[in-house]
């Protein structure tokens, strides 16, 4: 009898244990403070992202701006500096950069420079110029247009880019980052 009440007084004591199940405050407290520590690690790299995605638009366009400069040069015996002129569809201004075109002549040599400026000066976008120009091809020496698509080496202001007066340099060459440029291609 003594084992049979035993038994009963444990199957007691189990089926009343099940009923209290439930998380404790502090098994609480440790789960919110492990999602927060992950978070704060995941932030950072999130908002990296965000600004990455708005820096290709920016280089994908300038990019585009090079290559239909070529093509405008190839029908019509100049470069462009009307952003219309090139048919991108691309407008002058998109909420993260402005695109401007601006001709250049000196030395005996022909260029476009193509830039991408930041609109709003707070944002940790980088600044994106692009240059074309007819050279000559060294291993060839044939005459052809060339390009450069250059990236600013930090975010934010680089001397001047504010007024949009990073030029790019030309040579026969071909075009070369202006400092505190970096060539992407």
């Amino acid at each position: 009898m003594k084992s049979e009440l035993k038994a009963k007084f444990l199957q007691h004591i189990l089926d009343k244990k099940k009923g209290d199940e439930g998380f404790t405050l502090i098994e609480l407290l440790v789960v919110i403070i492990i999602i927060g520590i992950l978070s704060a690690i995941a932030l950072p790299s999130f908002l990296n992202q965000a600004n990455k995605a708005k820096q290709s638009e920016a280089k994908q366009n300038v990019g585009a701006m090079n290559r239909q400069q070529q093509a405008y040069y190839l029908e019509k015996n100049t470069f462009t500096s009307s952003l219309a002129d090139l048919g991108l569809g691309i407008k002058t201004a998109s909420t993260n950069y402005q695109f401007t075109i601006s001709s250049v002549a000196s030395g005996g040599t022909v260029g476009v420079t193509n830039q991408a400026q930041r609109v709003t000066s707070a944002a940790p976008l980088k600044a994106y110029v692009g240059g074309a120009n007819v050279g000559t091809v060294s291993a060839t020496s044939e005459a052809t247009t060339l390009t450069v698509l250059c990236e600013a080496t930090n975010p934010g202001t680089v001397s001047g880019a504010a007024t949009g007066s990073e030029t790019v340099s030309y040579a026969a060459a071909g075009p070369t980052c202006p400092s505190g440029y970096t060539a992407l291609n």
